[in-house]
C-alpha cells in the first residue's frame, strides 16, 4: 500500500522513477520540499490556506500541517491560517462536515505547538442569498446572472486577503488546484505558470498577494490515494470524506477566488455547493445525497425547485425594474 514519503526516503538517493508508485512518491516528495522550503524563507509573510473541505484543499492542509510538524518549534515563525467561505446555503450534510473538520483542526492546534488560526468568512448581510432574491428581488441564479458567486464567495474572501494584506504588507494565497481537474484549470495554471517567477505568482486582483499552488501537478487518483492511506494530523481519519464523495457522486464546489473561476460553481457535474444553487438544471449532487439516505434534505430539493420556478414565470415578476427600467427586475411571488 502506498504511503506518504518517510523522513529517510526523502534523503536517499534518487533512483530511476519508473512504476506508477514511484512517480507518485516522486511528486509528493516534490510538494512536500517545496511547502517546507517555502515556509522556511526569510520573511514574514502569513500563509493563507484555502479551505473548501473537499479532497483537494484536504490534502493541501493535511501537507501543510505536516510541514510545520517536521519544522523545529523556534523556526515556525510565520502564521498559517486555515481559511473557509461558508455561504449561509451551502448543504447541510456538506456544511456540517466542514464544520467538524474545521473544529477538530481548531482544538488540536495548542497540543500540536503551530502558529495556526482558522478562519471562517461569510457574506455581509446585505450580500446573502435572501437579501438580494427576497429582498432585492433578483431573479434566481442563472447561467446568464451569476451574481451569487461574487457576492457570497469571492467578496467575503477578498476582504479577509485584503486584511491580511494590510496588515502584513504581503502574502500568500496556498490553493488546492490542480490541472488535472479540467482542460480550463490546467489552461489558467499554464498562464499563471508563464507569468510566475519561481514557484509564487502574483495575484491579478489582489496587490501584495502571491499564489502558491503545491499540488497541481498531482492527478486526481495521486490525491485520493495520499488521503486514504494516510490519517489526519489534527485527528480522526478521511474516510467520512470518500462517503460523501461517493453519496453525491460528484465533487465540491472549490475555493473561489476571482471571476475567471465561477463557472466552477454551477456545472452540470454532480458536486457539493449550495443547496439553493439554480444554475445548474438539475441538482445532481442534492438528489444522489438523497437516494444515499439523507432523507432531511428532500424538502430543500422541493424548494430549490419552486426557486427556480418562480424566477422563470414572467407572471411571477414585475415587468419593471427597482430603477425604472423595463425588465425583470422585481419578484413579486411574496
Amino acid at each position: 500500500m502506498t504511503t506518504f514519503p518517510t523522513q529517510e526516503t526523502e534523503t536517499a538517493v534518487a533512483a530511476p522513477v519508473t512504476s506508477p508508485s514511484e512517480v507518485y512518491a516522486a511528486k509528493l516528495k516534490a510538494v512536500r520540499r517545496e511547502l517546507r522550503d517555502e515556509y522556511l524563507q526569510p520573511h514574514a509573510k502569513p500563509w493563507i490556506v484555502g479551505f473548501s473541505g473537499g479532497k483537494d484543499s484536504t490534502l493541501l492542509a493535511h501537507l501543510v500541517v505536516e510541514c510545520l510538524l517536521s519544522i523545529a518549534p523556534d523556526d515556525r515563525r510565520r502564521c498559517v491560517l486555515i481559511v473557509s467561505n461558508d455561504t449561509k446555503v451551502e448543504s447541510p450534510v456538506f456544511q456540517d462536515f466542514v464544520d467538524g473538520v474545521l473544529e477538530n483542526l481548531e482544538e488540536s492546534l495548542t497540543a500540536l505547538r503551530l502558529p495556526m488560526e482558522v478562519v471562517k468568512t461569510q457574506p455581509l448581510v446585505e450580500e446573502s442569498f435572501w437579501v438580494n432574491l427576497l429582498g432585492r428581488g433578483y431573479p434566481a441564479p442563472n447561467r446568464m446572472f451569476r451574481w451569487c458567486t461574487d457576492r457570497m464567495k469571492i467578496r467575503p474572501t477578498s476582504r479577509f486577503i485584503r486584511e491580511q494584506v494590510s496588515q502584513n504588507g504581503e502574502a500568500i494565497l496556498l490553493l488546492g488546484v490542480r490541472r488535472s481537474e479540467s482542460a480550463a484549470r490546467a489552461n489558467n495554471l499554464a498562464k499563471h505558470d508563464r507569468a510566475s517567477n519561481g514557484r509564487l505568482t502574483l495575484h491579478t486582483d489582489f496587490k501584495g498577494c502571491q499564489v502558491f499552488t503545491p499540488i497541481k501537478d498531482l492527478t486526481t487518483q495521486e490525491v485520493w490515494v495520499a488521503l486514504l492511506n494516510s490519517r489526519p494530523p489534527w485527528g480522526g481519519s478521511y474516510r467520512e470524506v470518500v462517503a460523501l464523495y461517493k453519496d453525491a457522486l460528484g465533487g465540491e464546489c472549490p475555493f473561489v477566488m476571482n471571476a475567471d473561476d465561477a463557472p466552477s460553481c454551477g456545472t452540470s457535474s454532480a458536486r457539493f455547493g449550495c443547496w439553493t444553487c439554480t444554475v445548474v438544471e438539475k441538482d445532481n449532487s442534492l438528489e444522489s445525497m438523497i437516494g444515499a439516505g439523507h432523507d432531511h434534505l428532500e424538502p430543500l430539493a422541493q424548494f430549490r425547485k419552486r426557486l427556480r420556478e418562480v424566477s422563470d414565470t414572467p407572471d411571477y415578476r414585475s415587468k419593471v425594474r427597482r430603477n425604472g427600467q423595463p425588465g425583470l427586475g422585481q419578484c413579486l411571488c411574496g
